[in-house]
């Protein structure tokens, strides 16, 4: 059974979803672009038979908060969100987060900036972001797969994703990996995410504020904040888990190559035949996964 109730997390309020008792030890999952909290919904479902799972729609997505500044969706702003959750739902105590896509890029980011809030960190085909921005700038199929981003970051783009009844939306789910599950109630709540107003704006607006930089094929590697950064600010300090669908057509092997030089305590679980929609694919495999990491 699935709860849904609304979290203030100051200057957002985030629809939240849970599934399981809330005695138990508690998981946070975090869904990735262009979903909502119902990519957890079967993985979520099968974890809740022995923990306690919080699965929100983050800020700018289906019913959550949408502020109008591009500034709010910079990685401080979305791991704000995430501590919030965190102490709201597991006060005094650590919690498991999940991440999947963009949803990765924010547990990364709250593990960097709130480490004492996390017990373990779980990644479901997500990238650290200095391991992604190297894979753009080194490898061309990366660089090649990854264009889609600059195009997403047209302006013109969120209207041509809803029109037709988001027909191009679906299109673009389809092209980052065969989406076979993308039928029927599960083809309509999408559709009514992305329909809210201001939803797909807001959901854009994540790669708007993004630091990642995607330059042309070909064209030389140019600055990047990120790789000039200090690195000991990427460091998970927490056990870390990584699932990978190794037929994952958005994220390259080479996303990942440099992972554990930012987390020691690294453990990777290859996934043979999964893409990127490996939570709507393998949602068992995932979760047992999850389950034997934690214990």
């Amino acid at each position: 059974m699935i709860s849904f109730s609304s979290f203030d997390a100051g200057d957002v309020t985030l629809n939240v979803a849970t599934s399981g008792d809330p005695s138990a030890t508690p998981v946070i999952c975090l869904h990735g672009f262009p979903e909502y909290w119902a990519a957890w919904r079967e993985v979520m479902l099968d974890l809740a038979r022995d923990h306690f799972v919080i699965a929100p729609d983050q800020r700018g997505y289906n019913t959550s908060s949408k502020p109008v500044e591009l500034a709010a969706y910079k990685g401080r702003a979305l791991a704000a969100d995430i501590a919030a959750l965190a102490d709201h739902y597991s006060p005094g105590r650590p919690v498991a987060l999940a991440g999947h896509d963009w949803g990765a890029s924010v547990a990364y980011a709250v593990a960097f900036l709130y480490p004492e809030k996390l017990s373990h960190l779980i990644i479901a085909n997500g990238v650290h972001p200095v391991c992604f921005q190297r894979a753009i700038f080194d490898d061309p199929a990366q660089r090649a797969a990854s264009q889609y981003i600059n195009r997403l970051r047209d302006p013109a783009t969120d209207a041509r994703l809803l029109e037709d009844g988001c027909r191009r939306a679906f299109r673009m789910i389809e092209g980052f990996s065969p989406a076979p599950w993308l039928t029927g109630a599960t083809r309509d709540g999408y559709r009514a995410a992305w329909s809210q107003p201001g939803a797909m704006t807001a959901m854009l607006n994540w790669y708007r504020a993004s630091p990642v930089v995607v330059p042309p094929p070909s064209a030389p590697a140019p600055a990047s904040a990120l790789l000039h950064a200090d690195m000991s600010a990427f460091r998970v300090f927490c056990p870390h888990l990584l699932i990978w669908g190794d037929a994952d057509q958005a994220l390259r092997q080479s996303s990942h190559a440099d992972l554990g030089q930012f987390a020691p305590d690294l453990r990777i679980e290859h996934v043979d035949g999964a893409t990127h929609w490996i939570l709507h694919e393998k949602p068992a495999q995932v979760a047992l996964a999850i389950r034997r990491f934690l214990g």
